[in-house]
């Protein structure tokens, strides 16, 4: 098992680990900063350094169990199992991912009542399909989601028990993938504060910790991609947004 650090403090861009298995299919670590590739978000890279020596990490993967695999890069030296580790993400990549997941939820909130049939995080690019026949237009989607994040409101995790999912099943938004069940609890994601919350959804990504951090988006595009499958493209603005 492989502890994820990324769940409590999704600004925590390094720690100390022991390697528990080591070869060219990835480093199992005891615990992890590195966000595996899940739900859409790509998985961390960065690098593993110990004592005489350093591992590139192409990228994190999900392994057997609730292990997590730290790929090496091409020819990359492999630290000895036991050994003690530093991990470190390439935080850049990271932020990036943060900011426009958390633009993507959104999204999800100025188009409220719509499924979401698929989706893809990108640092510069993030795409989310809605079954939708008859979108907004863009700018008024752009000026929504810009309002939202000028407002700068909290984002905030909570585990809650997962049968809030058999009480509450519109807190699904994905129609093609479902949150995993039979763990006895569920990871959901709060982006505003009370009752009302401007988005509420389970999600085990990487966030900020406020709107305002995303900085200005822009929606790059909008297409059809069936009769009522309607994508919508997102990119970073060109002001604010720049990693702490």
């Amino acid at each position: 098992m492989t502890e994820r650090l990324f769940l409590d403090d999704a600004t925590l861009r390094d720690a100390e680990a022991t390697v528990l298995a080591a070869g060219p299919e990835g480093v199992v670590l005891d615990r992890t900063p590195f966000y595996p590739r899940a739900g859409g978000q790509p998985g961390d890279a960065g690098v593993l350094r110990w004592a005489g020596g350093e591992m590139p990490v192409a990228e994190a993967v999900k392994g057997e169990g609730d292990a997590i695999r730290h790929l090496p890069a091409a020819e990359a030296s492999l630290p000895p199992p036991g050994s003690r580790v530093r991990a470190i993400l390439d935080w850049d990549r990271r932020w990036a991912h943060m900011r426009m997941h958390t633009s993507l939820h959104l999204l999800c909130a100025v188009l409220p009542g719509a499924s979401v049939t698929g989706g893809q995080i990108g640092a510069d690019r993030s795409r989310l399909d809605f079954d939708l026949p008859d979108p907004p237009s863009r700018d008024a989607i752009e000026a929504g989601l810009n309002a939202l994040i000028a407002a700068d409101h909290p984002v905030t995790a909570e585990w809650v028990d997962e049968r809030v999912l058999d009480d509450n099943p519109g807190l699904v938004r994905t129609l093609s993938v479902k949150p995993p069940r039979g763990a006895g609890r569920l990871r959901l994601v709060r982006i505003g504060a009370g009752e009302r919350p401007v988005d509420l959804q389970p999600c085990g990504g990487t966030h900020v910790a406020h709107t305002g951090a995303i900085g200005a988006v822009r929606v790059q595009k909008m297409e059809s991609k069936g009769r009522q499958n309607r994508r919508i493209v997102l990119v970073p603005g060109t002001a604010g947004g720049g990693a702490p």
